[in-house]
């Protein structure tokens, strides 16, 4: 057997997508190259055994092929992490690998997939939001529960009016926020630096929140700028300031969500609803302003953000509308 397999390649890779990409790609990349090895000893190739040095582009093919049940998207994203396990191969373990000829095997097999309109469930969202206001305003005496309330009416509004994505909500900290100016500068996807902005609203909100967890912060002995403005408020916290994760965001608006609009309604509205109501309220109230809306989303491209173009156009509503309820109603000629 090898000192060194592909299966130890597989793990430093994997190693080497959590220290710079997001838990969420993390977790996506994972899943993929789990699948890739489980193809791989399906073709009697065993991981575990194989060195690095043996990776061919045939097997991308097999990869493709087993991919096919998959979503068309779910397809995308899983080739992505593979050709980024084999040009870490290639870069950092010294195989000898064609990369030319591996993009070939995918330019000829991959499935296109095709282009999506953005979930906008307005009504929804914003019942949500409701929802999440009573909440917080209702009464609780257990002191983490009334916590619990104001953190995540708090963290709704920060994504409905910030269109911050979940991970990046979750990485705040007091420091990032300049609250006289209602504006932080925090890493975006990409690695990039945006400026967000934050309504009166979700300022006020998380203000307040700040405020009844101030006895909690003082007692860490930390920085308050270094502490995050999300924090966990569960048994297992205790009286530590733990920055709230991804799946414990994703908690947050799965509660809310049941709670607004009942059990049956989970998982139609996800964090990332949030952001597609952020852009859209913005190309609403902007008269369509694509550039404003790019640069307060923070879209690279400005093709991203015309996706949600047809969804803030009431004129083309009223105008259909118009002409054919119009119709229907008139007499026959």
């Amino acid at each position: 057997m090898p000192s060194q397999t592909l299966q130890d390649a597989a793990e430093r890779y994997l190693k080497l997508v959590a220290d710079s990409r997001s838990e969420n790609t993390h977790r996506t990349y994972a899943q993929a190259i789990r699948k890739f090895i489980a193809v791989l000893k399906k073709r009697n190739v065993e991981a575990s055994k194989a060195a690095p040095a043996e990776i061919t582009a045939d097997w991308v093919g097999w990869y493709v092929a087993a991919l096919k049940p998959l979503s068309p998207a779910t397809e995308s994203l899983f080739l992505t992490a593979l050709v980024g396990f084999y040009e870490y191969l290639a870069a950092e373990e010294d195989a000898p690998i064609n990369l030319t000829q591996v993009r070939s095997v995918l330019k000829r097999r991959q499935r296109k997939p095709a282009p999506r309109l953005p979930q906008f469930p307005r009504e929804e969202v914003e019942s949500v939001i409701s929802y999440a206001n009573a909440v917080a305003s209702s009464a609780s005496q257990d002191e983490k529960e009334h916590l619990r309330r104001l953190r995540d009416r708090a963290f709704i509004l920060t994504l409905s009016d910030t269109g911050l994505r979940i991970s990046e909500a979750c990485r705040l900290t007091r420091g990032h926020v300049d609250w006289a100016e209602g504006r932080a500068i925090v890493i975006i996807k990409g690695g990039r630096e945006a400026v967000v902005r934050f309504s009166e609203r979700a300022r006020s909100a998380l203000k307040t929140y700040l405020n009844a967890r101030a006895e909690l912060d003082g007692g860490t002995g930390r920085a308050l700028a270094s502490l995050p403005i999300f924090a966990r408020h569960d048994d297992g916290a205790g009286k530590k300031v733990l920055r709230l994760n991804t799946v414990g965001a994703r908690d947050i608006v799965n509660k809310a969500v049941t709670g607004a609009l009942g059990e049956n309604a989970k998982g139609t509205i996800t964090p990332h609803s949030f952001r597609h109501y952020f852009v859209t309220v913005v190309l609403r109230a902007s008269g369509g302003n694509l550039k404003l809306a790019q640069e307060l989303a923070r879209h690279k491209n400005i093709s991203i953000t015309q996706r949600y173009a047809h969804l803030s156009d009431d004129d083309l509503d009223r105008g259909y509308h118009q002409i054919f309820n119009r119709r229907a109603g008139a007499k026959d000629d």
